[in-house]
Order: C-alpha cells, then sequence, then structure tokens
C-alpha cells in the first residue's frame, strides 16, 4: 500500500476527479462566451493570461488521472525530496506529488496559484489529505512567487500553469536543476517556444512526449 492508494487519500481523489470531470471549462459561460480563435490567442498570450485563467477559476483545470499516477511515481522512484509546481488550482496534482514525498520519508512541494479562491480550495483539499505539512503554497503570479527563495536543487519540476510562461517559468528555475531532475509539462503542445527549447539537447536536455499531453524531460547538464 502507498499513501496514494490508502485513505484520507484516495476517496478525495477519486472524489476530485469525479467533480473535474463533471465540469468541462467549456461549459463555463466565462469561456463559452470566447470563440475558439479567441481562446487560443489568451492562452497563448503572454500578458493577458492572468485575466484568461480569472475565467477559469471555478475550473479544476486538473491533471488526468493517468499524469497524477505519472508524477507520483516519477517522484517515488526519483527519490525526490524537492518539487516546484507552476499551477496547483485545486491542488489534485500537488496531492499526488506530496503523497510520493511522503513515501520517500519527507520533503517540500513548493507550489503556486495566482487565483485566491482556488489557493483556498487546494490548502484545504491538502488538510484533508493529510499532506498539507509537505507542501508550501505560494500566493500570487508564478513569475514573482517562484523567482525567489527557492532550494538550491530541485528535484522534480511540474509545469501546469499558463502555458505561455513555460519557457518563462523553466528559466527562473533551470539554474537549480539537478542533473537528472525531471520536468513534466502538461499539455506542453500549447506552448511551442517551451517544446522547441527542451527538445535541443543544445541546451541541456533530453525531451520526449509522452502520452497525450504530456512531455516529459531530463535535465542532462
Amino acid at each position: 500500500m502507498t499513501t496514494l492508494t490508502e485513505s484520507p487519500l484516495a476517496p478525495l481523489l477519486e472524489r476530485l476527479f469525479q467533480e473535474a470531470e463533471a465540469l468541462s471549462p467549456l461549459a463555463l459561460p466565462e469561456v463559452a462566451a470566447l470563440s475558439r480563435e479567441e481562446r487560443e490567442r489568451l492562452m497563448r498570450s503572454k500578458t493577458e493570461y492572468l485575466d484568461f485563467y480569472g475565467r477559469l477559476k471555478d475550473a479544476a483545470l486538473a491533471v488526468s488521472r493517468e499524469t497524477g499516477l505519472l508524477l507520483y511515481m516519477l517522484a517515488r522512484s526519483s527519490g525526490a525530496r524537492t518539487v516546484v509546481e507552476f499551477g496547483t488550482s485545486f491542488g489534485i496534482s500537488t496531492l499526488h506529488l506530496a503523497a510520493a514525498l511522503r513515501d520517500n520519508g519527507g520533503g517540500r512541494v513548493i507550489t503556486s496559484e495566482f487565483e485566491p479562491s482556488k489557493v483556498a480550495r487546494a490548502r484545504r483539499n491538502l488538510e484533508t489529505g493529510g499532506l498539507a505539512d509537505l507542501v508550501e503554497v505560494r500566493e500570487g503570479d508564478a513569475l514573482k512567487t517562484l523567482a525567489s527563495e527557492l532550494p538550491a536543487q530541485v528535484d522534480l519540476l511540474l509545469l501546469d500553469g499558463a502555458k505561455a510562461l513555460y519557457p518563462d517559468i523553466l528559466r527562473l528555475i533551470e539554474g537549480r536543476l539537478r542533473p537528472g531532475a525531471l520536468i513534466v509539462a502538461d499539455n506542453a503542445d500549447d506552448s511551442p517556444e517551451y517544446l522547441a527549447r527542451v527538445r535541443d539537447p543544445r541546451n541541456g536536455y533530453l525531451s520526449t512526449p509522452f502520452a497525450e499531453d504530456v512531455e516529459l524531460s531530463l535535465r542532462v547538464g
């Protein structure tokens, strides 16, 4: 048995996934009013992301069940002790990462979220899951909250916030990634600039698409 498959975390995650699956972001009136072209433009904008994701404050925007399990397995098998996450939303991915740290013997997840209502909800879920002691939630724009006071060494980085900012967040964390650190980017196809960076071996990464919606990268230098 693992923290991931035991109570209180297992039933909590099942409930959260069911809630996330029941509400499509496109069902929200604030989002449904936008054309597909406008949604895609806002998603890739580096200046209007706060407005766009503010419209999505009631949507979980969660990783898939498969990606959640992948996160646990990667953090667990690599012996990760320090994880940085860009975009916690309701905390589903954070719960998987913190569960791995618990089973690794401890550590810290530093996660970020700019939407106050999501920060409050994520914190409640972390308390309910019994993992709040392993997680530091930084509220505000991640370009500021993740720009300082980070550990000297980061074992795993999860990118799951505004897609246009993936390259910028990577640059903030890059100097702290240990050789062999893993970077997981959810929905990375929406960030062509990020993919170009991690797929070029000259930048110190090995990278490959994984499943349908994840880019998995290894820091090699």
